[in-house]
């Protein structure tokens, strides 16, 4: 079950499991560049880096996140070779550790602009590798994509979510200063839906579609409403637990749950709703995705988005690259900017964004408590199987995505779409 060992200095990793971590050591040029960008950058952070037989770099304070690079070697040849996917790479094979993860991810995420100096930067970017044509979102891309993460194992999703198993940013109480505060994971979450189901003004009797089913929570909380719900996934793990949890709740007279692209479903709505399915949805399809719901919407009706966005003029920096998070976790998929949203709208539809609610700390604090239930239940992902590596790469995701909330190079949003 686990995959990785140490032999003779080196780690070795499963080729057949983990055939892109087991990437032999590349050009030792590369390694040479990658160690004395990353050295320079470490020595004006506020970290600090212990490299084997090397010494400490870094400007940070004692208190500062600690990374200790084990194999400095392995580290900067995989860095050297690929970028920021191989300092991802390098964390899956043992290569390196940090006891603050997330600290340490939320400094580079803080100063991502200015890792690499600006001519060097430039010249990355020509050379960088664009996402795959397998991982295109077509009808069989897409179904092939959504499978490769959420049907990875309802038991296992079931670790580290709440009671609902919503896998979307909770809405938590807050502060005088609109902080979040508290950890009722479930309850932040109802009241996230809430919220959600309140700016679409959901009644009973009215028609609701949701692109996106998740694990049902958002469907069952429309229907104790009194809408009528069709929700629509096409990953087949969700589709099997939301349907059961339907009949199980005595609603499966209100609330249909079908295997289905949100290409193919017709029909008239009063109210649509989607919770963070348009970052699957890939940038190409996102005229396609907007179209289709100003087709399905019937007069007068409302549409209830919840997106993770990135600053524009980031978006526009980073959507040609390949990213670790889309090689390892979310294949085929693109966070959009609230502009490109709003963009894709004016093409492609009739409506408009005429409310707008952004909450990225409280994503933070989310992804917060899903690392720590995770942590807290890490023997329990062994015994369904996922071995070490694999734990490694689920940690190293649910870090680096609460360090682009923290850093506020990402956010979130609850979005109201009208027609005029």
């Amino acid at each position: 079950m686990i995959t990785s060992i140490k032999q003779d200095a080196d780690w070795v990793i499963d080729p057949v499991r983990w055939p892109d971590v087991a990437v032999a050591r590349g050009s030792a040029m590369r390694g040479q560049i990658a160690r004395a960008l990353f050295c320079a950058a470490a020595a004006r952070l506020p970290i600090r880096v212990r490299l084997s037989g090397s010494g400490q770099l870094g400007a940070g304070p004692a208190s500062a996140p600690l990374m200790t690079v084990h194999d400095p070697g392995a580290f900067f040849t995989r860095l050297g070779a690929g970028g920021l996917i191989g300092f991802g790479e390098s964390y899956l094979a043992g290569e390196w550790d940090c006891e603050d993860l997330t600290g340490l991810l939320t400094v580079f995420a803080s100063h991502v602009g200015n890792l690499v100096p600006s001519p060097l930067a430039r010249l990355r970017r020509l050379a960088m590798r664009g996402q795959p044509a397998a991982d295109e979102q077509t009808r069989k891309g897409a179904r092939r994509n959504i499978g490769r993460h959420y049907d990875l194992s309802n038991e296992f999703f079931a670790l580290f979510l709440d009671e609902t198993m919503t896998y979307s940013s909770a809405l938590f109480e807050t502060t005088a200063d609109g902080s979040p505060v508290g950890r009722m994971l479930g309850q932040a979450q109802r009241r996230k839906i809430g919220r959600l189901l309140d700016q679409a003004r959901v009644v009973p009797g009215c028609r609701l579609l949701e692109i996106g089913t998740g694990w049902g929570g958002l469907a069952i909380q429309a229907a104790q409403r009194g809408a009528v719900v069709r929700t629509v996934t096409i990953s087949e793990r969700q589709h099997e637990h939301t349907a059961r949890l339907v009949a199980e709740a005595g609603l499966s007279g209100q609330v249909s749950v079908e295997l289905r692209d949100y290409r193919d479903v017709e029909g008239e709505y009063d109210v649509i709703c989607s919770v963070e399915m348009i970052e699957a949805v890939g940038e190409r399809y996102w005229d396609t995705y907007f179209a289709q719901l100003d087709h399905l919407l019937a007069p007068g009706g409302r549409v209830a988005l919840q997106a993770i966005t990135m600053p524009h003029d980031a978006m526009m920096a980073s959507r040609g690259s390949y990213t670790w998070i889309q090689k390892y976790i979310f294949p085929g998929g693109l966070i959009p900017s609230v502009t490109a949203i709003e963009n894709s709208l004016r093409r492609s539809t009739r409506l408009r964004v005429v409310q707008r609610h952004d909450f990225g700390a409280h994503y933070a604090q989310t992804l917060r408590i899903w690392r720590d239930r995770f942590i807290a239940r890490r023997d329990e992902v062994a015994a369904l199987d996922f071995d070490e590596v694999f734990a490694r790469m689920w940690l190293f995701y649910l870090c680096y995505a609460e360090a682009g909330f923290r850093a506020g190079y990402l956010d979130v949003s609850q979005l109201t779409l009208e027609r005029p």
